[in-house]
């Protein structure tokens, strides 16, 4: 395995960056060495606190930047898909930040783009790397809760209007989504990763604080192939603050409880016959943490800069395909939410409004996400 740390660049200076470049700083394996926004200013600034050179056109970083081997793409959501297929000409490893998209035309499209130009595409969906996580993860995989019974996540956060205008894009159908596509992303791709393929939904879903075009609360059932069943909670009209983020597994012979604001304390751990002192196990997996991003960006990375310097490929990390499932199944809770009804994953839309503006249509792609 390679020892020489791996140049990056990040495309899109918004909001999120900041966790992106506080994680590359965190790692020896990674070394920061471009950055770029079509916001001079924002670019600019980026490039100024980390001591890189900033662009506004990535093709010219690129040109600039040889050595450039992984891309993070920070940039609004809409124009994920259009970002990615431009950057995979290119070769490199590219990271995504969730959700994938918002059509599973576009990850598709996204994904054969990479896969013609042999450029690995990751999704982030950090908090699978929270330590709880990975606790009730490793007792998944040990088989320990059983033939599994119910999963639940509630996602209760807090945004007021300005977040939502501070940028032109945020809280449009065509270019962001609500809570379920945006904050509640991950705690979607947790649900079906701890409980397995989904044989349908159903959802609904209301703005009820803010003026958005979009839902900022949802709730849905979910019926699992195994048969269990789900219930998806999310909003982001809490009051005051935030209030939780949390996931739950039940099965015959076990439960978990995830809770904190950023699935990042185990509240519960039970199991049928565990010599384990339970409390020992909660406090060993749980971790305190700054905000509702979590700990987990630095974790994820490093993987994602583990297989890249030849390292066998985690199996927890979201690669395109696995990235596609959850679009899919975001996809199913608003056409079910739209068109009043149940839905089966994989159907094509007929209600939902969701990124229903086409890929050519769109405008010029933005380099900040927010």
């Amino acid at each position: 395995m390679s020892t020489e740390p791996v140049a990056v660049a990040v495309v899109g200076c918004g909001r999120v960056a900041y966790k992106h470049f506080d994680a590359i700083a965190e790692m020896t394996e990674a070394r920061l060495v471009a950055v770029c926004d079509v916001d001079p200013a924002r670019a600019a600034a980026s490039a100024s606190a980390h001591g890189v050179p900033g662009y506004t056109d990535y093709h010219a970083m690129l040109a600039a930047h040889p050595q450039i081997a992984l891309i993070h793409v920070l940039v609004p959501t809409g124009y994920h898909a259009q970002v990615v297929i431009d950057l995979a000409r290119y070769g490199r490893a590219i990271v995504v930040e969730k959700p994938m998209a918002l059509t599973v035309a576009d990850c598709e499209a996204m994904i054969g783009a990479c896969a013609a130009h042999h450029a690995p595409l990751y999704v982030v969906y950090q908090n699978r790397f929270n330590t709880p996580v990975q606790a009730a993860r490793r007792a998944l995989e040990a088989d320990r809760f059983g033939t599994p019974v119910l999963g639940t996540v509630r996602v209760r956060w807090c945004r007021h209007q300005d977040y939502y205008e501070q940028d032109d894009w945020h809280g449009t159908w065509a270019l962001d989504g609500g809570v379920m596509s945006q904050q509640a992303s991950h705690h979607l791709d947790l649900l079906q990763w701890f409980m397995g393929p989904v044989e349908s939904v159903q959802c609904q879903i209301a703005t009820r604080l803010l003026d958005i075009e979009v839902e900022d609360t949802a709730a849905a059932i979910i019926r699992f192939r195994s048969g269990a069943l789900g219930i998806y909670e999310a909003t982001v009209a809490t009051r005051p603050d935030n209030l939780e983020g949390s996931l739950s597994v039940l099965g015959e012979r076990g439960s978990a409880v995830i809770a904190g604001i950023a699935v990042n304390q185990l509240a519960q751990w039970r199991f049928v016959g565990d010599s384990d002192d339970p409390q020992q196990v909660m406090l060993a997996a749980s971790e305190a943490v700054k905000n509702e991003y979590g700990n987990g960006h630095a974790r994820y990375l490093k993987a994602v800069i583990d297989r890249l310097r030849g390292a066998p490929p985690h199996p927890w990390l979201v690669d395109g395909a696995e990235g596609r499932r959850n679009i899919e199944l975001l996809a199913a809770l608003y056409e079910a939410a739209h068109g009043r009804c149940a839905v089966v994953p994989g159907s094509a839309p007929k209600h939902s409004p969701l990124g229903r503006v086409p890929l050519s249509a769109k405008k010029r792609p933005r380099q900040a996400a927010g």
